[in-house]
């Protein structure tokens, strides 16, 4: 009997590992001790607020900045000695893209395919783009949601087995916003990997398969959303704004209460007990002469998870 092939290296490989990655400038240090592995076909999330420590991690992987220590494999290969190799395979948008104001949208795709061995058919990455209306429009013409879109075109035009997208909604409307995210988990249907940083909780739920959550240079946990809300809550959320009066001790003691958070001005409650807890709530406020506004119940999310690792909100 002839033995089964194993599956190929590449497809057991993932499509990009980092071990312990660091980066410092002087005495802040600015990624410290990172560690997290993109699946070959997923978009993998880094979720955190600005500041985090996000675009150094990425631009470290993308090979645009030397770690300071770490291990680090982009496809298989260590970037220190195949760095031309992975970068005709990869594909790159970052935050704030220079265009050439002067070029038209297809003059400038045209111009950035010639720089790879392999490419992708221009007529297409305008079509996945949706700028068909803006093919022959100078760059400088565009709007943002526009040069955001062209930004991701350009990161796709040598058929990239990796992308990286630093933030690609940042400043977009509603409407543009999810128009790009329709992009992404088309690109996640033809089996590019996704690197993808952001800091809207809603865009890490819709699109990542799987994320780590980031702050202040190191990853707290990782994981699916499901994974990440499993670990930590069993309770649905009690919200209403903080009423003066009912301090963090009385609403900690409340009936069914297990732990208490607070977001901007709302008081966070977790319990298993909604109905006592919320009955508890209503007589507490009554006793000091006060109705909680905004009262609602939910389950717990990735934004409760945020929460409890960080110790605050997560800002746009």
């Amino acid at each position: 009997m002839t033995a089964a092939t194993p599956p190929s290296t590449a497809a057991a490989e993932p499509a990009l590992r980092c071990r312990d990655l660091r980066k410092r400038y002087g005495d802040l240090e600015a990624v410290a001790g990172v560690s997290f592995e993109v699946r070959r076909g997923e978009v993998f999330g880094l979720l955190g607020p600005n500041g985090a420590g996000k675009t150094t991690t990425v631009e470290m992987l993308e090979g645009i900045r030397d770690p300071d220590g770490g291990e680090l494999t982009v496809l298989g290969l260590d970037p220190r000695n195949h760095g031309r190799e992975i970068k005709s395979r990869i594909g790159v948008q970052l935050q704030n893209a220079a265009l050439y104001p002067f070029l038209t949208v297809t003059e400038l795709i045209e111009l950035f395919g010639r720089f790879f061995p392999r490419r992708r058919p221009t007529a297409d990455v305008i079509a996945a783009l949706d700028l068909g209306e803006k093919r022959s429009a100078q760059t400088r013409t565009l709007s943002g949601g526009q040069q955001q879109r062209l930004s991701v075109a350009l990161a796709l035009v040598n058929e990239p087995e990796l992308v990286f997208l630093d933030e690609p909604t940042t400043g977009l409307d509603p409407a543009a916003r999810r128009s790009l995210w329709g992009v992404i988990q088309g690109l996640r249907d033809r089996g590019t990997s996704i690197l993808l940083t952001t800091h809207y909780m809603e865009e890490a739920e819709v699109l990542c398969d799987r994320l780590a959550i980031m702050d202040h240079g190191r990853i707290l946990d990782s994981g699916t959303v499901e994974e990440l809300v499993g670990r930590r809550f069993r309770e649905r959320a009690v919200r209403f704004h903080r009423i003066d009066g009912l301090d963090d001790i009385v609403l900690a003691r409340l009936a069914g209460v297990s732990r208490l958070a607070h977001e901007d001005d709302e008081v966070v409650l977790y319990t298993t007990d909604v109905a006592t807890t919320i009955g508890a709530v209503l007589a507490a406020a009554d006793g000091v002469g006060a109705q909680p506004d905004n009262l609602g119940v939910r389950r717990a999310s990735l934004e409760d998870v945020f929460l409890d690792l960080t110790g605050h909100a997560l800002r746009d």
